[in-house]
C-alpha cells in the first residue's frame, strides 16, 4: 500500500503522530510538503497511491482529478468536511472518506483574528519591517485606537461570537450581521443586530466569520467597499472568495478604505507575485486559522487511526456512506 501526505508545509505530519504502526503493515508513506499545483500535477504525482491523507481543503479535488486516480482506495480528511472534495464521486467507486475530530479551531480562529486586528489598526506589520530594516517611524501610519470604536462582526457562529466576546473586552461597541440571525441571537452575544448596509456604513473594523457557499460567494464587493468607510479595516480568516478579490485590491489601491488584514486567499499558497503581496495596506498571514501544535496532533493522530482501521476492514469516521 502507498499513503501520500498531502500539502504538510510545515513538515510536521510525521512528528505529530505515531506512523509506525502503519509502516508494520506495509505501507509505504510518502510526504508532499508542497503544493501540487495543477491539476495535471496532482494526477500525475498522486496515480500511484491507494491513500490520500488531506490536510483540510488545501488541494481541491473534484471529480475530474479523482477519475485520474485508478489506484485509490481510500482518502483520510483532517477536520469535519472540506468542500473541496468531492466525496459523492468517492462514494460511487466505493471508496470511503473518514473524518477527524474539529481540533479547537473556533478559539484558534478567533485568537488570530484579533492579532491580526491589532496589527492593522496599529501598523505592526509595517514596524516590524522597519526594525527589520534599520529603520524606525518611516513610512508608518499613527494608528487607530480600538476602544470606542465600532466592531462589525459578519456571521455570529462560534468564531464570531468568540470575536464579538474580545470586541467588547477591548471596550468596543459590536454590531452584527447574518442572512439567518436574529435579534435575540444576536443580543445573546453582545451585539447589537444592523442590516448588512447599515454595519458597514457604522463598522471601523468588519470581520467576516462565514462559511462559503453560492449565497456567501463575493458577499464583498465594489458595492459593499463603496458604502464602508475610507477608514475601515477589512478583517478575513473564512474564506478568500466571500470577498471579490479584485474589487478588494481596488478599494485598497485607491484609498477606498483604509486597510485588510487577511488570513486566506481565492488561491491558496497566494502566488509569489500577486498583488496583494504589493499593497503597503495589507496585512498578510499564510492561512494560519486553524494552525497549531495541539490541532495538528489531533489531526495526524485521528488520520493513522483512520487508516488503521480501513486496513483492518472496519472504516470509521466515514462521511460518505460507503
Amino acid at each position: 500500500m502507498k499513503l501520500a501526505i498531502l500539502d504538510d508545509y510545515q513538515r510536521y505530519a510525521l512528528k505529530a503522530a505515531d506512523w509506525s504502526p502503519l509502516r508494520a503493515r506495509g505501507v509505504e508513506i510518502s510526504v508532499f510538503h508542497e503544493a501540487l499545483g495543477s491539476a495535471e500535477d496532482a494526477a500525475r504525482k498522486l496515480a500511484p497511491f491507494d491513500i490520500l491523507c488531506l490536510m483540510r481543503e488545501r488541494t481541491a479535488f473534484p471529480r475530474t482529478l479523482l477519475e485520474r486516480l485508478p489506484n485509490l482506495k481510500f482518502v483520510s480528511l483532517t477536520g469535519l468536511r472540506a468542500g473541496t472534495l468531492d466525496s459523492a464521486a468517492l462514494a460511487e467507486r466505493r471508496i470511503p472518506v473518514s473524518n477527524t475530530r474539529p481540533g479547537t479551531s473556533s478559539a484558534l480562529t478567533a485568537e488570530l483574528t484579533w492579532g491580526l486586528i491589532v496589527s492593522a489598526a496599529r501598523g505592526l506589520a509595517q514596524g516590524e519591517r522597519n526594525m527589520r530594516e534599520g529603520r524606525w517611524h518611516e513610512g508608518l501610519a499613527p494608528g487607530i485606537q480600538l476602544e470606542g470604536k465600532t466592531l462589525g462582526v459578519i456571521g455570529l457562529g462560534k468564531i464570531g461570537a468568540r470575536v464579538a466576546a474580545i470586541g467588547r473586552a477591548f471596550g468596543m461597541d459590536v454590531v452584527a450581521w447574518s442572512q439567518n440571525l436574529t435579534e435575540e441571537k444576536a443580543k445573546e452575544a453582545g451585539t447589537t443586530l444592523l442590516s448588512k448596509d447599515d454595519l458597514l456604513r457604522r463598522a471601523d473594523i468588519v470581520s467576516l466569520h462565514l462559511v462559503l457557499s453560492d449565497r456567501t460567494r463575493n458577499l464583498i464587493s465594489q458595492r459593499e467597499f463603496s458604502l464602508m468607510k475610507s477608514t475601515a479595516i477589512l478583517v478575513n480568516v473564512s474564506r478568500g472568495p466571500l470577498v471579490d478579490e479584485k474589487a478588494m485590491i481596488e478599494a485598497l489601491a485607491s484609498g477606498r478604505i483604509a486597510h485588510a488584514a487577511l488570513d486566506v486567499y481565492d488561491r491558496e499558497p497566494l502566488p509569489a507575485d500577486h498583488a496583494l503581496r504589493k499593497l503597503a495596506n495589507v496585512t498578510l498571514s499564510p492561512h494560519l486559522g486553524y494552525v497549531n501544535d495541539e490541532n495538528y496532533r489531533i489531526f495526524y493522530e485521528d488520520t493513522v487511526e483512520n487508516v488503521l482501521a480501513w486496513l483492518g476492514g472496519k472504516p470509521i469516521r466515514v462521511i460518505n456512506g460507503v
